[in-house]
């Protein structure tokens, strides 16, 4: 086990939160701590969505999340902070010095991917984390929009659906595709067995929804993460020669009212350069709710080029 014990005084930081005086430790999360954990997450579940969904899903040991979740802890035991460290680095803290105990954590992880999280608290975090000689290959800044009722009606879709296992390969290019417009780099080419199988998977959890018209894929979206309050979507694409006559409202109206049959909104982060993008969301019916920062990080071989 991983144990991090460090001492902050509030002297030392010059964040914006100030951090209580005494000792703090940083271990890794086991099972049997999920329902605490979870109690933790849930304060700001729009923001928690990715982990606790992950929670929810594997349990915290799994390597199907990708990582390994620590917790920042007080003297008396009280959650501070909780981190997933791995492919997807992704943090909450309610202490500047729980952020500053996980960044230092999260340095000794050698396979990170990406780095993401509400603009402020990912600088801070990389204030700490770049002290160890990392660098960013890549930084994006996005909008977190949020949707709830009541959402507006539109002429029905017909078809709109979970994909099933058979549609894999309709819906994995077009996934990739997207994945390497946003970051970079091309998951059919670095992992093409890891992420078919992540693209299958939420096909089998029925958290991929289609369009298909005469074996063509016309609409796609994924419910990436999924609690009780939450679905957080990415992955949304529309055929291009579909695009006109507000085809895109039509069929994100349609899903909206789906998934908000059981569930209490839905959130999606759109790139603060794709102008387009933000204006049919908000079209569709999002709000904005806070800025948002992804560093993604060069893959090791780079690195230690």
């Amino acid at each position: 086990m991983l144990h991090v014990r460090t001492d902050f005084r509030a002297h030392e930081l010059n964040h914006k939160l100030a951090p209580k005086v005494g000792s703090i430790s940083v271990d890794r999360l086991l099972e049997g701590e999920e329902a605490e954990v979870l109690e933790f997450l849930a304060q700001r579940p729009i923001h928690t969505v990715a982990m606790m969904s992950l929670i929810h899903d594997n349990g915290l040991e799994s390597p199907l999340n990708r990582g390994t979740f620590y917790g920042c802890r007080d003297v008396n035991g009280r959650l501070e902070g909780v981190a997933l460290v791995g492919h997807a680095t992704l943090m909450e803290t309610v202490s500047d010095r729980a952020l500053a105990a996980l960044a230092q954590v999260a340095q000794q992880c050698a396979n990170t991917h990406m780095i993401m999280g509400e603009k402020e608290r990912v600088a801070d975090f990389w204030d700490h984390y770049a002290a160890a000689g990392r660098r960013q290959r890549l930084a994006a800044r996005e909008w977190l929009f949020e949707l709830s009722w009541p959402v507006e009606a539109r002429e029905p879709v017909v078809g709109l659906r979970p994909a099933t296992p058979a549609e894999l390969d309709l819906v994995m290019p077009v996934q990739a595709e997207l994945a390497f417009a946003e970051s970079g780099v091309d998951p059919l080419q670095v992992d093409p067995e890891g992420f078919r199988k992540r693209c299958l998977r939420r096909i089998e959890q029925g958290r991929t929804w289609v369009v298909i018209e005469d074996g063509k894929l016309i609409f796609k979206a994924d419910v990436i993460s999924r609690t009780q309050q939450v679905n957080y979507l990415e992955g949304i694409w529309v055929r291009e020669d579909r695009r006109a006559n507000n085809n895109g409202l039509r069929f994100m109206s349609a899903l909206m009212r789906l998934l908000l049959e059981d569930t209490k909104s839905i959130c999606l982060l759109v790139n603060e350069t794709n102008k387009p993008a933000m204006n049919f969301y908000r079209k569709c019916g999002f709000h904005f709710r806070a800025t948002y920062e992804t560093i993604f990080l060069p893959r090791m071989e780079q690195a230690q080029n």
